[in-house]
């Protein structure tokens, strides 16, 4: 099965009360029929993926004032873990329940030590990513990773790519909070210029892959409830894939139905883009 995480929404508003016909998969452009459909009761696998370095110590400031409060716009099914991450990422709190624990593991990201400098942004998802994959493997619910991020920093051989897999293969979204200066890398001015080794973060470009979103940090505290509400608000569809050639990399769309185009004309669907069929 092929799961697909979905969020609509509408202007600033996330769209609840969706039904499966509401919505139209089409995997390599030929549409598939929609086995399974979830909502927001589903449990969650959430990992908080903390950037520490100095230029973000007020936003986390502002976030862990408010930390349990905002916590608790998830369900009590909701499984929470904290990561802090530098030049390189480290578990703080592993997965938990407990919305006083995670609020807790957040403040103290605020004095990490032990981590080494720089921001390998790419490398921090892989590893949120991958730990939120293995601890829900066989467990219902949805893996969701939120990112707290200027989007700075070069990673070592870890590109943008590899984390976009690393985010497919566990069938996690990848959200971000980003603070108000963060913009996605320029493009390289020579191929010859670029080291392959080193790539620049791209936060954008992992939300949107994966089906997720960036918000801006303009209002730390509002931005940090706000995505978590709308994480908590995501369908999940999941379809049968068609045939296809092992290891492969299929395309897939998400569009709402006509008749729900037609309720809400001005609504925005994010969806994964892609998923690799397996290998045999």
């Amino acid at each position: 099965m092929v799961r697909v995480d979905v969020l609509v929404t509408e202007g600033r508003r996330a769209l609840a009360g969706l039904s499966k016909e509401d919505f139209v998969v089409y995997d390599e452009g030929a549409p598939q029929t929609v086995i399974h459909f979830g909502r927001e009761a589903e449990p969650l696998w959430l990992v908080l993926l903390v950037d520490v370095s100095g230029s973000m110590t007020a936003i986390l400031r502002e976030i862990s004032a408010v930390a349990v409060t905002a916590l608790d716009l998830l369900g009590p099914q909701d499984q929470v873990a904290v990561m802090a991450f530098g030049g390189e990422s480290r578990l703080v709190q592993g997965f938990t329940p407990s919305r006083t624990l995670a609020a807790e593991a957040i403040r103290r990201c605020l004095k990490p030590g032990g981590l080494a400098a720089g921001s390998s942004t790419h490398a921090a998802v892989i590893h949120a990513a991958t730990y939120a994959g293995e601890k829900a493997s066989g467990k219902p619910g949805r893996r969701a990773v939120v990112i707290l991020t200027d989007n700075e920093g070069l990673n070592y051989r870890a590109s943008a790519g590899e984390a976009i897999e690393a985010l497919g293969i566990s069938d996690a979204v990848l959200n971000a909070i980003v603070t108000g200066r963060a913009q996605p890398p320029p493009p390289p001015k020579s191929a010859v210029a670029l080291n392959p080794d080193f790539t620049p973060s791209d936060v954008f470009l992992l939300a949107r892959e994966s089906g997720g979103e960036a918000l801006r940090a303009d209002k730390a505290a509002e931005r940090f409830r706000e995505m978590l509400e709308r994480v908590r608000m995501r369908y999940a569809l999941h379809y049968s894939p068609p045939r296809a050639e092992p290891g492969s990399t299929r395309r897939i769309s998400v569009e709402l139905a006509p008749a729900a185009r037609q309720r809400h004309p001005r609504a925005e669907v994010r969806a994964r883009s892609a998923y690799r069929f397996p290998a045999e």
